[in-house]
């Protein structure tokens, strides 16, 4: 089944020679850290082995939230948000951006407790936030069947458009002299007295002296051909989008069993937060340890399941020489088949909740590879091991609004510059250095 269309970004024909950084993947953290390294001067070359945001990045709900965000996140997605603003007259392109507002509604008090409780982490801050009763609730969502006691608001979230926001940010950085490179996968990295001195391309050779990975759900295998343990592994979530329908809410909503969001088109995206399927394969039990805290505290939400994919990654090859072709050259897009039974019930929830939804066609469905770390936490971050190599990936399902901020973040990281926020808790080390693993709520 294709994916969800997006905004095309044709690429370019000539291969630098020589650049200052590299960025490797043109998903939305990849093309915004382009974008930040290229308005401060930098020479850039952006290598996407596919098409421009055409994983994950086109593939999620479209969220931009500080909502119920793991507190280690929270500055950094404030700082997205402002960054948010201006992005569309920054870059000269749609991104879809809005302020529509985000209610996550409770069914019990004590739901609506721990919706109390994490707004704990907002107080000082300027976001705007609110707990609704169920009139206020049903004057923003409309009449609902739904039992609820309460829900939490952030009236300042909001929403943009997947399949546009990664293409307009690369637009915009390649109006700033970024080399923009699509179906150009990179083997690996070049070394000299140990740094990183170029990178292999398919197309061939690029020097450079810095290169940053923001590779998703493929960064993994990318730096264990490199000699780094990156623990991550892939999970799948379900997502659907209806035909126009006239009115409806305009806020982004979230309750047990389904989630929606307005699209430009006039549309909804609908999808269920609480169902994820975790394909058991080699690198499961391999990392199993490691995830094990994430296992125990989310196992209702976690559909595991051993099929096809087990053998298919047993017999990817793990290592390669950078003159041989690499594994991101035989799979130029993720795209996995969605749950039909998951999106079925969705759908059937949200339209016994909501009878605005009743009449709403199914347009689309599509399934999203969601790169996840042991603590669901990304890493951003330079790696000791290799001087000149970073990496920007694991973003466990909230890369999409944190997008713009986790680039400019790591484009201070490979500058050398002080950095806009702290990133110790993005720290690669974390990993190895006896930290405890704390996963976040909604792994």
């Amino acid at each position: 089944m294709p994916g969800p269309y997006v905004v095309p970004v044709h690429g370019d024909e000539t291969l630098p020679e020589v650049v200052d950084v590299v960025v490797i993947g043109g998903g939305i953290v990849g093309v915004s850290t382009a974008l930040e390294l290229a308005e401060r001067g930098q020479k850039v070359a952006l290598c996407e082995k596919g098409g421009i945001g055409q994983e994950q990045s086109s593939r999620n709900w479209g969220w931009v939230r500080v909502a119920m965000r793991d507190p280690r996140e929270l500055p950094l997605m404030i700082r997205s948000m402002d960054i948010w603003e201006t992005l569309d007259e920054r870059v000269g392109h749609d991104t879809g951006f809005t302020r529509s507002g985000i209610v996550y509604t409770s069914a019990t008090e004590a739901a609506l407790d721990e919706r109390r409780r994490w707004s704990e982490n907002l107080k000082g801050s300027d976001v705007p936030f609110g707990i609704l009763s169920p009139k206020e609730i049903e004057k923003i969502l409309g009449p609902s069947t739904m039992k609820f006691v309460g829900g939490f608001h952030t009236p300042a979230d909001g929403r943009a458009e997947p399949q546009k926001a990664s293409s307009a940010i690369a637009k915009g950085a390649r109006a700033k002299g970024a080399h923009i490179l699509t179906e150009c996968a990179v083997r690996g990295l070049q070394l000299s007295g140990g740094k990183v001195s170029g990178v292999v391309t398919e197309r061939g050779e690029i020097r450079c002296s810095a290169v940053v990975l923001a590779g998703g759900a493929w960064s993994n295998l990318f730096c264990g051909n490199a000699g780094i343990d990156l623990p991550q592994l892939r999970v799948l979530n379900s997502v659907l989008r209806t035909k126009p329908l006239p009115g409806g809410p305009d806020a982004n909503m979230s309750a047990g069993g389904f989630a929606f969001r307005k699209r430009q088109d006039g549309g909804y995206t609908i999808a269920d937060g609480d169902i994820n399927v975790v394909d058991l394969v080699p690198d499961s039990f391999r990392y199993g340890l490691q995830f094990l805290p994430a296992y125990a505290k989310e196992w209702r939400s976690l559909n595991f399941r051993l099929g096809l994919r087990f053998l298919d990654e047993a017999r990817l090859a793990r290592r390669w020489s950078l003159d041989e072709p690499s594994p991101f050259e035989y799979n130029r897009v993720l795209d996995p088949v969605p749950s039909k039974k998951v999106l079925n019930n969705t759908l059937a929830s949200l339209r016994r909740a909501f009878p605005f939804f009743e009449k709403a066609e199914i347009a689309q469905t599509w399934g999203g590879t969601i790169d996840v770390t042991p603590d669901a936490i990304p890493v951003i971050d330079k790696v000791d091991a290799i001087p000149g190599f970073h990496i920007a990936t694991g973003f466990s399902g909230h890369g999409f609004g944190i997008g713009p901020a986790a680039g400019r973040l790591m484009a201070d990281i490979v500058l050398g510059d002080p950095t806009f926020v702290s990133a110790h808790d993005f720290r690669f080390s974390r990993f190895t250095d006896g930290s405890k693993v704390r996963p976040i709520s909604g792994f």
